[in-house]
């Protein structure tokens, strides 16, 4: 598969194109199942991978970009949205908020754009420390180029300290939901 040929991914270029963001589509082998093992496959930090991760917030959907080196610390992210818990949203959630699938064990399921109506997002300020972030692109083996600023700007994100981070051996997976 090339890409463009994915509808979500050919969805995903389109909109790219259309924000003006500059960004490489690129395809993965199709093992490529955790952060570590993307980050691998492009040459970058673990750190530089950004993990698409959806929530159920009362009944909302929230997406959490966090870094590849970081989890989501729930706890926190309550904390920082005054609400008394957040949980991982099953795959019919993912699908209906997102009109993406989610398998929830691989990274690319999810796209942090393109999704039917706004989500409200949060983007972990760890993934500032790096010039290119690499995000899903709507197929568990596409992902895409961009920068932490301009990821802020597709997703209309706020940056915020989500997560905790991840033991340097630990290869979590770096699933949608």
């Amino acid at each position: 598969m090339s890409a463009p040929e994915h509808p979500r991914v050919a969805e995903v270029a389109r909109l790219l194109a259309e924000a003006g963001a500059p960004g490489e589509l690129r395809v993965l082998p199709a093992d490529v199942r955790t952060a570590a093992a993307a980050a691998a496959a492009l040459g970058v930090p673990v750190g530089a991978i950004a993990n698409s991760l959806v929530f159920v917030v009362g009944e909302l959907p929230l997406l959490i970009l966090t870094s590849g080196a970081h989890r989501v610390d729930e706890r926190a992210v309550a904390d920082l949205l005054g609400v008394e818990r957040i949980t991982p949203a099953p795959a019919d959630f993912v699908r209906r908020h997102t009109g993406q699938a989610s398998g929830g064990q691989h990274f690319g399921d999810v796209a942090p754009i393109g999704h039917p109506e706004p989500i409200g997002t949060l983007v972990d300020v760890e993934l500032a420390r790096y010039e290119t972030v690499w995000a899903a692109a709507g197929h568990p083996a596409a992902v895409f180029s961009t920068s932490y600023d301009e990821l802020l700007r597709l997703t209309e994100g706020t940056p915020a300290e989500v997560a905790s981070a991840v033991p340097a051996a630990a290869e979590a997976p770096v699933c949608a939901s």
